[in-house]
């Protein structure tokens, strides 16, 4: 991490960013797309989050497409439900086990204990629990050893059952996590890095010192960052078309941020609060590379608030996007309701 620093402006940023993150142009049906799109995982913590993530980024995407065996959900970063790449599955357990003795011990004990009451069977986390006496969110600390699945539809209890131990060394995982955020939410920084994983203050810098060798420094209007040296073409190349529009539900990568790091994606502070709400974000609306707006939905309703006036060009794409979501067991068509 040594040498000049890449000066980058928010547009190149926030451009590298669409373009890794597929948000300009949607990548081809399959599952080689599928594991491109999880990328960094796909957060699932409101119902099917995951699907529509999943249709911002591949085409085709269908209302079972979360569900294709290529993908796995489980307990990720910050012990969120994600959907992952089912081989990925190492990096967003292993790759945030505890280092210290007691945190190991703690998630190595519970997925032991979860194993042997499941005895190779599915079940939902509460009546694991109840046959363990415990708190069925005890569970998710044996997320980190890799031995846990999860199925989660938002209605009801999730089921969780027990794998084999995945056959990678936890240290190699947590470079791998390491790299999965630089090329999705970079250029970045250690803290932040260390904030999105959910890890003890102090391991993510050494986490990013071990990368050393695999490190570019950049600058970008919030300051010094970090990106993968193997994504410095991607960071200088030119701007290209922007999507006309995607609808991002909430917990989408590309505004999974905190602090600082906001302001650059959201620089009007009055429409940051509005994104980034105290209680259940709302879905993020991207028109033309920039979030204008937010959305909700109840059913076939979904209701845009923009924070600017939209040509008439503009609400059609916004209008034809919203047609094609992918929302599972609707009987009519969506209904696009728009305020202010």
């Amino acid at each position: 991490m040594t040498g000049q620093r890449l000066r980058l402006t928010r547009e190149q940023t926030l451009a590298f960013r669409r373009r890794v993150g597929a948000l300009d142009e949607r990548l081809p049906p399959g599952p080689g797309s599928l594991r491109v799109a999880a990328w960094a995982g796909l957060q699932d913590s409101m119902p099917r989050a995951a699907l529509l993530s999943i249709h911002a980024r591949v085409a085709g995407t269908k209302p079972d497409t979360w569900e294709h065996p290529v993908l796995a959900q489980l307990w990720g970063p910050r012990y969120s439900t994600y959907v992952v790449a089912r081989e990925d599955v190492a990096v967003f357990s292993l790759g945030r086990l505890p280092e210290d003795e007691k945190g190991r011990r703690v998630a190595t004990e519970v997925a032991g204990q979860l194993k042997a009451v499941l005895g190779g069977a599915r079940m939902t986390d509460r009546d694991a629990a109840m046959s363990l006496g415990v708190n069925p969110n005890r569970f998710r600390y044996a997320a980190p050893t890799g031995t846990v699945l999860i199925r989660w539809e938002g209605a009801r209890a999730p089921l969780i059952w027990s794998v084999d131990d995945p056959a990678v060394d936890p240290s190699e995982a947590s470079l791998e996590l390491a790299r999965r955020y630089l090329h999705i939410f970079g250029p970045t920084t250690p803290s932040s890095f260390t904030e999105w994983a959910g890890m003890a203050t102090r391991r993510g810098p050494v986490i990013l010192e071990a990368l050393r060798s695999e490190l570019l420094a950049v600058q970008t209007p919030l300051g010094d960052a970090w990106a993968l040296a193997s994504d410095e073409a991607a960071l200088r190349a030119t701007s290209g078309r922007p999507a006309a529009a995607r609808f991002l539900p909430s917990g989408d990568a590309y505004f999974l941020l905190q602090g600082a790091d906001r302001q650059l994606l959201v620089p009007d502070a009055a429409q940051r609060a509005r994104l980034w709400t105290s209680r259940v974000w709302p879905g993020a609306l991207l028109v033309g590379g920039e979030i204008v707006g937010t959305w909700r939905r109840a059913n076939a309703d979904l209701s845009i608030e923009p924070w600017r006036r939209l040509s008439k060009e503009e609400r059609a794409a916004v209008e034809s996007e919203a047609a094609s979501l992918p929302l599972p067991g609707l009987v009519t068509s969506v209904r696009v309701r728009w305020s202010g």
